[in-house]
């Protein structure tokens, strides 16, 4: 995408950064992932002209092992014009009406089926979700600076790394599949842009390095295990998800042939 970025996702950063300055003490547990690790991780640029190469939220994952008692989360938010949101777990909106969403890995919120219990924390302030479990594991220290020239501020935090930002996106395409009106186009888009922006020996040895952690073995496993089914012909859900997502401008064979060339070419990395 050429010029400067939407006011949208200059907000979009802002919140971001306002969120950051608020859970600094928290920091060192907290993982960017969703959209915004995305594409920091695989570069602005945008591979379809079609597909604004920015968001709109922010998601954090937070490892409750690494999580002091204190302060409250959701005390420091709330002091820098934070508001939960009372319909969704986990989500507050940020003083510019941005969402940021606070996240913890399934197999360490606790009992329950939607909030994520954080001990002190309470069991409101974050959800939990299955997949982000390898965030936890492969990630990498970035610098994330503002989109406004007026801002100066940036801030030093771990992001998802590509590997683990493949294992959630399969994992939320694959649990929605069955339900085509919860799918999002856009993510299988993100499975492409994960695939062409990450060399595949790459991908393959971050991939490796979860399945060899206790934390992230099984929903790495089963999200190589979707790779195929979803995204291994050209009438497969996701390819068709992403065809549909780069919009009339991009060439159907290209997106369908990338795609399925890239994730044959990963599966036997992989073996």
């Amino acid at each position: 995408m050429s010029g400067e970025p939407d006011p949208l996702y200059v907000q979009a950063r802002s919140a971001l950064l306002d969120a950051t300055d608020a859970l600094a003490d928290h920091l060192d547990a907290i993982v960017l992932v969703g959209a915004q690790a995305l594409y920091l991780q695989t570069g602005e640029a945008d591979l379809f002209d079609t597909v604004a190469p920015y968001t709109t939220d922010a998601d954090f994952s937070i490892n409750p092992l690494d999580l002091s008692d204190s302060p409250l989360l959701a005390e420091l938010l709330e002091a820098r014009g934070f508001q939960t949101n009372i319909e969704e777990v986990g989500r507050w909106t940020s003083p510019n009406k941005v969402y940021v969403d606070l996240l913890v890995p399934e197999m360490l919120a606790g009992a329950g089926t939607r909030a994520a219990r954080l001990e002190s924390h309470g069991k409101r302030v974050a959800r939990r979700a299955r997949g982000l479990e390898a965030s936890l594991v492969d990630r990498d220290l970035r610098t994330i600076s503002a989109l406004d020239p007026a801002d100066s501020r940036s801030v030093t935090m771990n992001v998802a790394g590509p590997g683990a930002l493949l294992v959630a996106k399969i994992h939320k395409i694959a649990e929605r599949a069955d339900k085509p009106h919860r799918l999002s186009e856009k993510d299988s888009l993100d499975v492409l842009r994960l695939l062409q922006a990450t060399e595949t020996a790459e991908l393959a040895d971050r991939l490796k390095k979860l399945l060899d952690d206790e934390l992230s073995a099984s929903v790495t496993a089963e999200a190589i295990e979707n790779l195929t089914p979803l995204f291994g012909s050209a009438d497969a859900v996701g390819v068709q998800m992403a065809v549909q997502a780069a919009g009339p401008g991009a060439d159907p064979d290209f997106i369908s042939a990338s795609m399925t060339t890239l994730v044959s070419d990963l599966v036997i990395a992989l073996t």
